[in-house]
Order: structure tokens, then C-alpha cells, then sequence
């Protein structure tokens, strides 16, 4: 027997997919009554970050400057960066994205740093804003915490129990959308513009929901990866590129983790978890040309040296023990290619080369997160910015839509919250147990929850008629 061909089926079978359908649907409205206005705020604030990182960059990556014929030294550039901070020290240098772009630099300040956008022609200062307050800064913190707590606190396992029942939602979506009874796939896939009332957002509950379900498998798979559980304790844990590599490289206790900026996370994923290397103020080895001071223009002419050219970053050494940083990745918004990814770490007192790693060295996971994560923020071009923007619409109206439907299928005119009826004596239910309990292998966060709202609903919920009475 197939579920489209319900109705020729024996009365037994008709019987027992009647009640899968309506155990199915009540798991869908109680994962969508938790993930719906979470789906809402990530569509929103993901709009908001992507507009702020692709499009507009607040630090004024993306300013037009006219160019000139010779750029100025980068230590005359520093120089005039620091012009206004003459207390302050660059912490990092940002080449253009072209030669019609500012340089960036990061002055550290005591009172908090400064960006400063830097005509490398002239000088001059064409923007010069605090590093801390941006919108994205702002949005990127609710999307991934809801500001009330970093990786792996509560606010960002409130989204993680979120993205993970999104898992649900989607595949008991797609269990109740299938085709069954005398409906066919084009129900499911075009919009029922004629339809009016319920049936109309349903219709469009359905039909979006449906052409947007692959994308959001893997916008919701792409972000769990950071998530504090998941992410940081299950996949990202296994998967990060090892320290022990890089052969007789001393290593500090610090990750590369600590390179990002509070919520925003410009470190590549496979590296986040990787213990730093540290400088030995006692090595005599160089990798730059003998009698060469180790200072931002001597790396920088090393890094276009190495094959760094475009935009890529040059991180000053942190501490005494703390190294010159190269980089150029995506999660950076430096290239649009994320395979192009490139981290080279260099001692701050001989400027010999102590660490090397390209995408070629990630994981098979690490290679994945650095194409899914450029992807997931639309790194990639202006196709994935259009993407990217019309998914998080999407989202909204699956979110909405949804919302709607249940308030004009709900009782009217009670308390109660109208969720679609538990069956009685549900057939193979230790196989649907078998089935969270290998969830919560896969996705434990998802797993958990269910089996616990699968307690509230079996064991409290059914044994309290009042409360029974009120949701149902």
C-alpha cells in the first residue's frame, strides 16, 4: 500500500494511516508552536545580516575611492590610521577588495577599538567608526544566542531545541503533504490562487513550504554545526583540524576561537577548536630576508609573497607570546570562494612560517561547513544574495501562514489551543520510540526534547482531563 492510493486500501490499513496522519500532525503543530516565532526572528535577523555583510559592510569595505597611480606604503597607511588614536596600535590590517576599495585597519584603543576606512592612495580617512555596535553585530547576536548567552548558553540552546524540532517540522510537513486520498502532486506544487479562507493558506503553507523544504534541511543542518551541543560537542569537536599537524610548532592554551569578535564568527569553522601556535622570542630561524624587523609591512609583503592577493587580513600578534596572523576565508567576506580558504600563523620574532592551513587540510566535515557556511550567508555571489533573501521570505510566510491556519481552525470562543487529537491505541508506537531514540543519537538536543514532550503528552497530558480538555 501507498499513501496515494489510501482509498483502494483495506479498511485495517486505512485505518492504521489515519491515525499515523493524525499522530504526525500533532507532532507538527506542537514543533511548530516552539519553532514558528523562532523561524520568524532567524528569517528576519538573517535578512538584516546579510544586508549589513554582502551588501552594505558597515566598516566601508564597499566604499568607492578614485584610484591613483601608486598606493602608499602600508606603514605610511598604518601612519595616518593612527593619526586621530596617536595612544592606539593597529590590531589589524584589511587589504581592499580592489584597487577602487579602502584598506581597513583596527586600531585598539582602551576605551574600544576604532575601524578606519583608509584611502591607500592619499591617506586619507573616508569613514571611522567604533568595531563594537554594528546591526550586525546586533542581529548576528539574537540569531545565534538571542543575546542571552555565547556559544553553548541558554539562548543558544533555546535555538539549537529550535532548529532541531525544525528537523521535525519539516519531515512531518512532508509526510502530511504527500499526496494522498484524491489529491495529487499538483496540490503540492502550485499555489491554489482560487482558494479562499483556510484553504487558501494552507495552500500556500504547503506549496512554499514544500519548494523551500530541501533549502531548509540544510540552512537548519548548516547552522546547527554551531550550535553549542551539536555543533560544538558532537561534530565540530571531530572535525576540527588537529594542532598536532604543524611539527614541533609550540602551541599555546589559547584557541583559534579567540580571534573572533563576541557573536560574530570570522574564524573558520574547522579551525575555532584548534589550539593556536605561540612565538619563541628565543628562535633564530626567519622566513623573511635576513635583517628584516617582523612588522605589519615585512608580513604583509610576506603573505602577497605566499600567494595572499585581493582582500585578505593580517592580525597583529595579541601577547608576547601571540603570532602575526594571515588569513583570507569566506567567513571573513574576504572571497567568494570558499575553497580559496588560506590561515598562516608567523612568529612575531624571527617571521619564520610556524603554521600552514589551506581548505586541502580541513576534514571532510570542515570542507563541507566552509562551502555550507558561505552558503548559508551568501557569500557566494549575487545569486546566493537573491537566494539567501527570498528563502528568508519564504520562511516568514511558511511561519505566518501556519500561525493563521491555526487560528481559524481553532475553537472559537474557548481557551482551548485546538492541537489536532491524539489517537487511541497508536499501532508500532515502540517503533516510534526506536525512532527518537536514534534521533537523539543523530541530533541528541532534538531527541531529548521530543521524548520529553512525548512524557508530557502520554503521561501527564492524557491523565489530566482538564488540561487535556484545554489543548485539545
Amino acid at each position: 500500500m501507498t499513501v496515494g492510493t489510501l482509498d483502494s486500501a483495506p479498511p485495517k490499513d486505512r485505518a492504521i494511516a489515519q491515525k499515523f496522519y493524525f499522530a504526525a500532525w500533532r507532532w507538527h503543530f506542537y514543533a511548530g508552536l516552539y519553532v514558528a516565532p523562532f523561524m520568524l526572528m532567524l528569517a528576519i535577523t538573517g535578512m538584516i545580516i546579510l544586508w549589513f555583510t554582502t551588501v552594505a559592510p558597515e566598516y566601508g569595505d564597499r566604499i568607492r575611492i578614485p584610484v591613483a597611480e601608486k598606493a602608499l606604503s602600508i606603514a605610511d597607511q598604518a601612519k595616518a590610521a593612527l593619526q586621530s588614536y596617536p595612544e592606539g596600535s593597529i590590531g589589524k590590517y584589511v587589504a581592499p577588495y580592489g584597487p577602487a576599495n579602502p584598506a581597513l585597519f583596527q586600531v585598539n584603543l582602551d576605551g574600544g577599538n576604532r575601524m578606519i576606512a583608509l584611502d591607500p592612495y592619499s591617506g586619507k580617512v573616508v569613514q571611522d567608526r567604533a568595531q563594537d555596535g554594528t546591526w550586525n553585530e546586533f542581529a548576528t547576536s539574537i540569531h545565534g544566542e538571542l543575546m542571552i548567552g555565547d556559544n553553548g548558553g541558554f539562548g543558544d540552546l533555546l535555538i539549537e531545541i529550535a532548529a532541531s524540532l525544525g528537523i521535525i517540522l519539516l519531515v512531518t510537513g512532508i509526510y502530511l503533504w504527500w499526496p494522498r486520498n484524491r489529491q495529487n502532486w499538483r496540490d503540492v506544487l502550485v499555489l491554489n490562487l482560487a482558494a479562499r479562507g483556510r484553504a487558501f493558506w494552507k495552500s500556500l503553507h504547503m506549496t512554499t513550504g514544500f519548494w523551500m523544504s530541501v533549502i531548509l534541511l540544510f540552512f537548519l543542518i548548516s547552522g546547527l554545526s554551531w550550535a553549542g551541543v551539536w555543533g560544538g560537542k558532537y561534530v565540530q569537536a571531530w572535525s576540527t583540524f588537529p594542532a598536532a599537524k604543524w611539527d614541533n610548532v609550540p602551541l599555546s592554551d589559547k584557541t583559534h576561537a579567540e580571534m573572533n569578535h563576541g557573536a560574530l564568527k570570522e574564524v573558520p569553522w574547522a579551525l575555532e577548536q584548534t589550539l593556536m601556535p605561540k612565538s619563541d622570542a628565543t628562535g633564530v630561524a626567519s622566513g623573511l630576508p635576513e635583517g628584516t624587523p617582523v612588522v605589519l609591512e615585512s608580513v604583509v609583503s610576506l603573505g602577497r609573497a605566499i600567494g595572499f592577493d585581493g582582500r585578505f587580513q593580517v592580525s597583529a600578534p595579541a601577547d608576547a607570546s601571540g603570532v602575526w596572523t594571515l588569513s583570507r576565508d569566506s567567513m571573513s567576506y574576504d572571497s567568494a570562494d570558499p575553497t580559496s580558504d588560506k590561515t598562516v600563523h608567523i612568529d612575531q620574532y624571527t617571521g619564520k612560517v610556524l603554521a600552514t592551513v589551506n581548505y586541502e587540510d580541513y576534514s571532510t566535515a570542515g570542507k563541507a561547513m566552509a562551502v555550507g557556511i558561505a552558503l548559508h550567508e551568501g557569500q557566494m555571489g549575487w545569486w546566493n544574495i537573491a537566494l539567501n533573501a527570498l528563502f528568508c521570505l519564504s520562511i516568514i510566510l511558511i511561519a505566518v501562514s501556519g500561525v493563521v491556519m491555526w487560528w481559524k481552525r481553532r475553537p472559537s470562543g474557548s481557551f482551548r489551543l485546538g492541537a489536532p487529537p491524539m489517537p487511541d491505541s497508536m499501532p508500532m508506537w515502540k517503533g516510534a520510540v526506536f525512532i527518537m531514540l536514534a534521533l537523539s543519537f543523530l541530533f541528541p538536543v532534538a531527541g531529548l526534547t521530543l521524548l520529553a514532550v512525548l512524557a508530557l503528552d502520554v503521561i501527564v497530558i492524557a491523565n489530566l482531563p482538564r488540561l487535556k480538555a484545554v489543548l485539545n
